[in-house]
């Protein structure tokens, strides 16, 4: 049997008819720059969040980017992020000339361990990016108590949480996108809510933030040909915003399939070798990806999988700490020991809309087999 790592045709077979009708629609109109499809995308993704405002933008990555600009982040800040996340985010921090600032995760949830951050907090310090990673929000409830004690600002980075929410100290659930001063979106296509190439989005409930990134996006400028800032080219191509308005309608029904497919997997991988998702109680799980910790043999398993015909990731295999393109902060091995350990542990398992049961049940006997 085979079972890709994901499987985006199946997807779009089932909406082929409604996005081909969306994109014929853009081709009439010629709309392709901050068209209409955009702006309408942009209200129900807002809507979606319930966030007062959202801009698209180019990717997540510039998402972060121009969020942390329009928060006045700026070379000799220090912002924190987690050790364990794709480089983007800490990318985006180095566009700015400011400084990303490591700190450990939490080893159940994967996520930013709050107790290293408040420790890693300095006069420098001015922004926390908490990674809502796999699908599960950060410790949104004490990232945001440590936050109004610092007077930092918070950046979520929820490129992974389409549709996570969170139950915060007023005992009510709030959603991804409204948890912070803004959040940045990804939209690459394997994503809960994926495009058709690359697109990201901003949601804020702050008017003042919102009318800065609308410059900061489109050269800085407030009209054709009046510019009152040095801004970007980072703008949400029209007919992504069309094929993502098609999907937005879908993704409550998509996040339910990968909460039923997980659910499953938990159920056949109870009493294995393998350690399977933790879910905290100040959060949902939609499940971008279900992550598996195997305590040895990893890369046994890989090749196992491979000949099997099951589709695997690792995701992070190299700790932001350890990666090159930082190796001028400093860091060496053994500084973040818990994501040193889970980078040597996780493995990530297929697991999509519409992947069958039967995919799954051999998935886990793979597993079973493998290491009895």
């Amino acid at each position: 049997m085979k079972v890709p790592f994901i499987d985006l045709k199946i997807q779009h077979q089932k909406i082929n008819q409604e996005l081909k009708k969306a994109i014929a629609a853009v081709l009439k109109r010629n709309d392709f720059i901050l068209g209409q499809d955009t702006a309408l995308f942009e209200q129900e993704f807002a809507k979606f969040c319930l966030a007062k405002y959202a801009i698209g933008v180019a990717s997540g990555t510039d998402g972060i980017f121009l969020g942390l600009l329009a928060l006045g982040i700026k070379q000799g800040d220090e912002v924190l992020v987690p050790d364990f996340t794709y480089i983007a985010t800490a990318n985006a921090v180095s566009y700015t000339q400011a400084k990303p600032v490591f700190v450990d995760i939490d080893e159940k949830t994967y996520n930013i361990d709050v107790k290293c951050l408040k420790k890693a907090i300095t006069k420098r310090t001015k922004a926390i990016i908490p990674v809502h990673l796999f699908g599960q929000a950060a410790n949104m409830p004490e990232i945001q108590k440590i936050t109004a004690q610092y007077g930092l600002k918070i950046i979520e980075d929820a490129a992974q949480a389409h549709g996570t929410s969170v139950k915060l100290n007023d005992r009510q659930w709030h959603n991804t996108g409204t948890l912070g001063d803004l959040a940045a979106f990804s939209f690459y296509p394997t994503k809960n809510l994926g495009g058709m190439g690359d697109g990201g989005m901003i949601t804020t409930n702050n008017e003042r933030i919102y009318k800065k990134i609308l410059m900061l996006r489109d050269c800085g400028r407030v009209s054709k040909y009046d510019h009152q800032i040095i801004g970007y080219n980072s703008r949400l191509d029209t007919l992504q915003a069309a094929i993502l308005r098609v999907k937005l309608k879908k993704i409550a029904f998509g996040n339910q399939l990968r909460q039923e497919s997980a659910q499953l997997y938990n159920q056949l991988l109870e009493n294995t070798n393998v350690v399977t998702p933790f879910c905290a109680d100040f959060s949902s799980h939609i499940y971008h990806a279900y992550v598996i910790r195997v305590k040895n043999r990893r890369n046994e398993l890989l090749a196992h999988f491979k000949k099997k015909g099951i589709g695997s990731i690792v995701y992070y295999p190299i700790p932001l700490h350890l990666q090159g393109a930082y190796k001028n902060l400093n860091y060496k091995k053994g500084d973040f020991p818990i994501t040193e350990k889970l980078a040597q542990e996780v493995i990530s398992l297929p697991i999509y809309p519409y992947i069958s049961k039967k995919q799954i049940e051999y998935v886990a006997q793979t597993i079973k087999e493998f290491y009895r």
